[in-house]
Parts: C-alpha cells; sequence; structure tokens
C-alpha cells in the first residue's frame, strides 16, 4: 500500500498539511510503500513533520482551536453580540451555543482534525513494522521518540475533539483499502480517555525533555506528562452525557433531565486526581520548566517569536510561519485599525475574541496582567495617527497578549506587512502554545488541594510527590504578575479567605491564562460554565449606572506620554482614571476623556448582555458540545448521529 493519505468517512478529500515552520520539512515521499518509508530514519521525520503541519491548518490549530473553540465564557467572548449572537450558520451565534448541524464549518473542523489523526496512525503502525524498532538496531532510540511523539500528539487531537463534540469515533489503526475499519460509531470518551493515558504512560520514557536538543516547538516529556495531567482531571471532571450512566454522580445543579450532567464515580476520581499529582509533580521536581520572570517578558518573546530554551515556560509549542499560517496577533490581539505608517497599509482584525468589562474590573490595579491582558485602547489614523480608548464597549475589550507594537520587534514579520497592500492577510507565525508552565502549577494546586491535609487556607502542607505545597504553586503563579511580591501575597491571602482555596485557583486560572482557549473546558470540567457566565452578567449589571453608589465610572480622563518614542500619540496607560469619578477641577488636569463602562447603554444592558450565550441552556441544559456537521453524519453509513437536542 502507497504512503498516502487513507480517506476515511470523517475525512472526504485530501487534508493539505503545508509545513509553516522552516525546520518542518515535509516533502512526502508519496510514490514509496510504507515499508521503504519507515526503513528509513530519514523519510519517518518526514512523515513526523506532516503530522505536525497538519497542525497548522486554520480549522485545527492556526485558527480555529486557539482562537474560537475556546469561546464563550466570563471573561471570553466571540465577537457580534444582538442578532448576530443566534445566527446558528455563524461562528458568532455558534459559540454562543446557538450551533446547528449546518453550520459550513463543522464539517472541515472534523474532517481536518481526524485527517492528522490519520497521518499519526499511518506514523505508529508504521514505525511499529520497520526493522529500525529492532533491538540493538542503532536507531531504534530515535524511532521510539518518533513513534512517541506521533501517539502524543494524537492523544492532544483526540482530547481536543471530545471537548468539542464529546462522544466520538475512536481509531488508532491505519484505514484499510477495502474500507472495512473506516465507518465507525461513537465511542464513549471516558474509554477514548483511558486508551489515552496509557498511551502516554508508554511514549514518556521514550520523549526527551525540552532544552537545546529538542526544542518545545516538538512534543517533549514535560508536555506529555501535562497532557498526560489534564486528561486525567478531564475524565475526572463533569460532562454532558448522551445518556445517563449507572454509578455515576449527576450534578445537583446545571443538570437536564434528558442529557444528565454527570461525573465518575469517586473512587475513579481519586484516581484520576493521584494521576495528575505523580505526573504534574515530576514536571515540578524536573527543574525542566519555569515560569519567566515576568508576564511582560514572557508575552514579548512570544510576539517576536522568541523560543526559549533554558527551563522553558512552555511545554509544547506548535510551530507556525510567518506569512504562512498563524492568526495570533492578527485574528486576536491589539487593534491596529486601518492603514498606519509602522503597521502597513491593512492593519488587523483582532475581532473574533474579545474580553469583559466585569473581567477587566476583577483585576487588582497592581496586577501588571491586566493592562497585558485586556486591551482597552486601539491604534489608528482616523482622528490624526494616535492610540484612542475603546470607550463605553463593555464586552469588546481585545485580548492584548498578542500586540502589533511587540510583534514589530520580528524584522521578518515587520518587513512582510509593510510590504503587502490593503488587501494582504500576513499570518502572524507566532506559535500556538499548548501547554505553559503556569497551567501545571494551576492544576497541581488543584489536585493536592484536594487529596491531602489542608491548613486554614485550604493548602497542602503534607504532599506526597513533590516539594512544594499547593499553596507555594498557586503562589508562584501570582507574585509573578506584581512588582510588589509582599502585597501580592497579601492579596492572595485575603481571595482564600473570602472565598475558599479552590475558588483562588479558579480566579487565578481567569487573570493568568484568559484568551489562549484553555478556561473554556477547565470551567466545564468544573460544572461551572454556565454559574460563572451568569455571575459576570450580574456584576456588570450590578456596576453600570451606580457609580454614586460605588459601581464603575461613567467617564474616564487620560493624559497622552509627554516623551514617547512613537510616532504617533500614545496614551500613557497608569494616568487612566478607571477607579474614580472625578470633580470638575480634577478634570482640568487630563488632556483626554471618553465614555467608559459604568454609563448605562440600553443596547449593552437589553441586547447585548441578554444574547451572550444565549443558547448554553436552551433547549438543553449546559449543551456547551457542538453538533457533529449533517454533511458528516450523511457520510457515516448509519454509524453517527447527533444528541443533545440537536437534529441530525
Amino acid at each position: 500500500m502507497k504512503f498516502i493519505y487513507r480517506t476515511l468517512f470523517l475525512t472526504i478529500g485530501l487534508i493539505s498539511s503545508t509545513a509553516c515552520s522552516d525546520f518542518l520539512d515535509q516533502d512526502s515521499p508519496s510514490e514509496m510503500s510504507d515499508k521503504v518509508v519507515f526503513d528509513n530514519e530519514y523519510y519517518t521525520q518526514l512523515a513526523l513533520n506532516k503530522v505536525y503541519g497538519g497542525l497548522t491548518q486554520d480549522k485545527t490549530y492556526s485558527q480555529f482551536m486557539p482562537i474560537v473553540a475556546g469561546l464563550n465564557t466570563d471573561c471570553e467572548l466571540i465577537d457580534g453580540l444582538g442578532s448576530n449572537a443566534t445566527n446558528s450558520g455563524h461562528q458568532r451565534g455558534c459559540m454562543n451555543y446557538n450551533a446547528a448541524p449546518g453550520w459550513g464549518d463543522l464539517a472541515t473542523i472534523w474532517d481536518a482534525m481526524y485527517g492528522v489523526i490519520e497521518d499519526a496512525n499511518l506514523v505508529v503502525a508504521g514505525i511499529d513494522n520497520s526493522s529500525l524498532l529492532a533491538e540493538g538496531n542503532e536507531y531504534r532510540e530515535n524511532m521510539l521518540r518518533y513513534k512517541a511523539e506521533a501517539k502524543t500528539l494524537r492523544a492532544m487531537l483526540y482530547l481536543d475533539l471530545i471537548r468539542l463534540f464529546g462522544d466520538v469515533p475512536f481509531k488508532v489503526e491505519t484505514s484499510q483499502s477495502d474500507l472495512s475499519n473506516a465507518y465507525l460509531e461513537k465511542t464513549d470518551r471516558d474509554e477514548i480517555m483511558d486508551n489515552l493515558i496509557n498511551d502516554l504512560e508508554e511514549s514518556i520514557p521514550n520523549l526527551p525533555w525540552a532544552g537545546s536538543e529538542q526544542t518545545t516547538e516538538h512534543i517533549t516529556r514535560g508536555y506529555a506528562h501535562a497532557l498526560l495531567a489534564n486528561i486525567a482531571l478531564t475524565r475526572a471532571g463533569w460532562f454532558i452525557r448522551e445518556t445517563a450512566k449507572e454509578g455515576y454522580k449527576t450534578a445537583e445543579e446545571n443538570s437536564d433531565d434528558n442529557y444528565p450532567t454527570q461525573r465518575c464515580d469517586e473512587e475513579t476520581r481519586v484516581k484520576m486526581y493521584e494521576l495528575a499529582e505523580k505526573h504534574l509533580s515530576t514536571i515540578i521536581n524536573s527543574n525542566k520548566h519555569a515560569l519567566t520572570a515576568t508576564p511582560a517578558e514572557y508575552w514579548l518573546a512570544m510576539n517576536i517569536g522568541e523560543l526559549q530554551t533554558n527551563t522553558p515556560e512552555n511545554l509544547f509549542e506548535i510551530p507556525m510561519g510567518i506569512n504562512k499560517s498563524g492568526e495570533l496577533g492578527y485574528t486576536v490581539g491589539f487593534r491596529v485599525s486601518g492603514p498606519t505608517p509602522d503597521y502597513g497599509k491593512k492593519g488587523n482584525s483582532t475581532g473574533t475574541l474579545k474580553l469583559t468589562a466585569p473581567f477587566f474590573y476583577s483585576f487588582d490595579p497592581q496586577d501588571t496582567r491586566r493592562d497585558l491582558t485586556c486591551a482597552n485602547t486601539q491604534l489608528q489614523t482616523k482622528n490624526g495617527y494616535a492610540e484612542e480608548l475603546l470607550g463605553n464597549k463593555p464586552f469588546e475589550i481585545y485580548c492584548g497578549k498578542w500586540d502589533y507594537r511587540k510583534m514589530a520587534g520580528n524584522a521578518t514579520w515587520l518587513a512582510a506587512v509593510l510590504a503587502g497592500d490593503e488587501k494582504a492577510k500576513i499570518c502572524s507565525g507566532i506559535n500556538v502554545v499548548k501547554m505553559r508552565y503556569p497551567q501545571v502549577l494551576l492544576m497541581y494546586a488543584e489536585v493536592v488541594s484536594d487529596l491531602h491535609t489542608q491548613n486554614s487556607y485550604g493548602t497542602d502542607l503534607s504532599g506526597k510527590a513533590c516539594t512544594i505545597s499547593a499553596y507555594d504553586a498557586l503562589l508562584q503563579v501570582h507574585q509573578r504578575a506584581f512588582t510588589n511580591q509582599a502585597q501580592a501575597k497579601q492579596q492572595l491571602d485575603q481571595l482564600i479567605a473570602d472565598k475558599g482555596f479552590f475558588e483562588a485557583i479558579v480566579q487565578e486560572n481567569a487573570w493568568e491564562l484568559a484568551g489562549e482557549g484553555v478556561r473554556k473546558f477547565e470551567l466545564i470540567r468544573w460544572n461551572l460554565l454556565s454559574k460563572k457566565i451568569d455571575e459576570f452578567k450580574k456584576e456588570y449589571l450590578t456596576k453600570v449606572g451606580t457609580a454614586a453608589e460605588g459601581g464603575w465610572p461613567e467617564k474616564v480622563y487620560f493624559n497622552y506620554k509627554k516623551n514617547s518614542t512613537k510616532q504617533y500619540k500614545e496614551i500613557d496607560m497608569t494616568s487612566i482614571t478607571w477607579d474614580r469619578t472625578l470633580s470638575k477641577d480634577e478634570q482640568k488636569a487630563y488632556e483626554g476623556n471618553k465614555d467608559a463602562f459604568g454609563k448605562v447603554n440600553t443596547t449593552q444592558t437589553e441586547t447585548n448582555l441578554k444574547s451572550i450565550s444565549s443558547g448554553l441552556n436552551t433547549p438543553v441544559c449546559n449543551r456547551y458540545l457542538l453538533p457533529i456537521a449533517s454533511t458528516t453524519i450523511s457520510t457515516s453509513n448509519g454509524k453517527l448521529h447527533n444528541s443533545y437536542g440537536y437534529s441530525n
């Protein structure tokens, strides 16, 4: 059989997987037999590179998974509210939980994800049958590593498919030419995750730690440990189910009568938490990964494409290529509205993912992550070349983690955007991070505080497998964001005292990871998605129009930087009066002002707010999953169907 793409019922036609990172050579030896390919180490690497290349498609990890799939939450929203939020044939409606099986992107996403899985299956099977795998062969160690990389990538893909669709077909062998294994029914997601955990446990010993010889653009041992822990926690968490499972616990809140939200029995839950603790502890104890000194330093490196090789914060980042793939910074990020002298004739989009005013105000003003994450300004030439405040748009704050102003430090990217015309969309090439060290620490804090003896803060004093406590892990993440470490500790201690240790983890998850496609799936496994969305809406209604009673100001004032090195007028972010209402005399000290989040706007309160996540509990409670596309079902030979109240 030729080494070609084998067609599944779920992969109609050929899936393109063009290489985007310079080192990802994917020229496929497509006219060679499997035997020839996998009896040659170089060709085996090319086959593996094709798996990595498949991750750079728009409907896998270049655009959909990192930007769209994680919407909506309590702090992250899809762009376009009001009537757009109910448009079941567009991502704006679908990510407000109003999806329909006829949405065209569904089949494309399904096909693309399963296409990459098929390529991973080819690599695993080819290596298993390779003569190079024989004991004593000089290439055996490398071949085992390639196989482990392919199995880890496959596990990552299946976890994301489960998060999107729930129970899905599970296939870890290559497709047969007679289609005898092409048409598959759904497999229970718990069974899938149990298999993925076994695959990862087998693969981990064959993977190297991240460093100069194996950068984080390849699968590393640290990522495999973290992915296994993440799968274990997902396995232990809450899911909406097609039917109730015997012996499982049904949620007392936020559960549908016909499609219950359940989690596994307590014995299995504890087992999964212990498994997660083991693997997270291994990462921490290894000292192979660490937090970057400050959030600002981390995000600067990401924006300019600088790989960390010495104790990197990232555990795995999918390699993209400038002007080839990667929409971070273009479809999400700080807004450059139209042509500018500094950034070319087009500007960027950044419209798909937005943040909310209640999330912005949840930060301590001294938390440096606030203004890194929440971009309340945009750059444009409309009224002179200047930075301007967005104004009273409480559900339309840009996510500033990706920022043209930082990206300009990458000379290759800057040359590309300056050379482009007003129609040119320049892909950023910014890598998509699948796991970074703060998430490891937050997961660790969660499992250790759940499993072990607690002190008055609800934190671990006697962790069995690691040298740090749950509290210390949480404190590391929180303190890094502050210049004043004592103040940071005091604030965290007060948060724990007020709301409890677990709620502090939930909040820190938002502050640290918002906009990165993580929070939605954590809220789901905690069964907090609906509750947190309700809380954010209530917070907005409480704070708007109540400036006199301590609510948000109706207008904010600001100054421009006096010694800016930029070509444009740059707002002094430290001057903005976010937290107070000014007297007339005080207002005279400021150059500019703008209506702010505290001013009542009936379109926001009566239309937009109500449209946010409007389909999450209608007609089925807690229906966060997407339907399977009608076209996928129609070509499944009767094997697939929709549940959760979706039609076929």
